[in-house]
């Protein structure tokens, strides 16, 4: 029997990979014979890089970039389909994560080393893009990557502008001249699940800029830079981004992919199954097994990893069964899921549980297993008698 094991990570205690590798220990020990198929899955977020790496036996790069603050970070990236496609977290070059609290300051945050990594990337033989774009510290409308890639941004002197959104009040022109490569001619798609506009009461700097240490002065100075940098864009590049949905993403690096790449935002989820030809590993499968840390309706309802796994398997006519280290929800999951296990199925306390969630994992994946045969071998005693 195949049984394709498609697990997100369980964040805070496995990667993707891990977790498939526990599941697919749990199943042999009810079923040794299984012939497995490991395909580690992620949604367009933190672990991406990973997970398309892992799956198709890619390659993880590194390269020391511009951080947001101007301090060079090492940021790393994966290239998979032989070189062809190249896979680049933007979080890993422009991330909340790498700015202290105490310096968090949206108005100077730059997506710079975002396009650092791009262009690398295209050096290196990539024509093929999958940027996932969350997590970001930057209000920037993704004008520090254009930079990177070659694009000036001017102000009336004819001077380039300094790092971040707020610099972009005074943008007069974008010249061309400079870029690197093609990037229309590239493809580029974009891990977006948002619809947020560029600007406006649910734009960027409005709804994310807080985060990322905006207070409500802050928020309204980046609105009125970005709003003037898009129709810096539509004048110059002729692309309306400011109302795009999906264009605030990451402080605005949505509009800033569609304006100097051609990107297409796409959902996060589906856009990793394609890149992984989920559908292809779904051949012949007599199973399929995903799962996550917390699997809720927020699972369906948002596009998240299990819930695009169970939609493929579902239009391949495959039973499909996700494990979680918590389960919520269960009468909507029913609709999208043939069955559900959670790994805790005793009260523990939460740090043992993510301590110990390999042998909790591999123990509800043997179960899985276990119920799926003797549900066989009833059915079959029936059919026989």
């Amino acid at each position: 029997m195949r049984v394709v094991i498609a697990p997100n990570a369980f964040k805070g205690s496995l990667s993707a990979l891990d977790a498939a590798e526990a599941i697919a220990e749990g199943v042999r020990v009810a079923a040794p014979d299984a012939d497995l198929v490991l395909v580690p899955i992620a949604d367009g977020g933190d672990g991406t890089v990973d997970a398309l790496v892992a799956a198709t036996h890619g390659e993880r790069r590194t390269l020391q970039v511009r951080g947001p603050l101007g301090d060079p970070v090492d940021a790393g990236y994966g290239v998979i389909d032989t070189g062809s496609t190249a896979v680049i977290e933007m979080a890993k070059a422009a991330g909340l994560a790498l700015v202290p609290p105490a310096k968090r300051d949206p108005r100077i945050t730059t997506t710079y080393g975002v396009g650092e990594l791009l262009q690398r990337a295209y050096d290196e033989g990539a024509r093929h893009f999958i940027v996932g774009i969350g997590g970001s510290a930057t209000n920037d409308g993704g004008a520090g990557m254009a930079q990177a890639l070659g694009y000036h941004l001017l102000d009336e002197n004819g001077h380039e502008l300094p790092p971040g959104g707020l610099a972009l009040k005074r943008l007069a022109r974008i010249h061309v001249g400079g870029v690197h490569a093609n990037w229309k001619e590239a493809g580029v798609d974009v891990a977006c699940d948002v619809t947020n506009p560029l600007t406006g009461p649910s734009g960027a700097s409005a709804v994310y800029g807080p985060q990322k240490g905006a207070t409500p002065e802050i928020v309204a100075e980046l609105d009125i830079a970005l709003k003037h940098f898009a129709e810096i864009i539509r004048r110059d590049l002729g692309v309306d981004v400011d109302q795009l949905p999906g264009a605030g993403a990451a402080g605005g690096l949505g509009a800033g992919l569609v304006a100097f790449t051609g990107a297409r935002l796409r959902p996060g989820a589906e856009m990793v199954m394609e890149a992984l030809r989920l559908d292809e590993r779904l051949a012949g499968a007599g199973l399929v097994i995903t799962g996550e840390g917390r699997i809720d309706s927020q699972t369906a309802r948002f596009g998240k990893g299990p819930a695009a796994v169970a939609r493929h398997a579902r239009q391949a006519g495959i039973p499909v069964v996700a494990i979680g280290g918590s389960i919520a929800d269960e009468t909507e999951l029913r609709l999208l899921f043939d069955g559900l296990e959670a790994t805790v199925v005793e009260p523990c306390p939460l740090d043992e549980a993510i301590g110990q969630a390999r042998p909790l994992l591999v123990a509800a994946s043997t179960r899985v297993m276990g119920l799926l045969l003797a549900g066989r071998r009833l059915a079959a005693a029936h059919l026989g008698g």
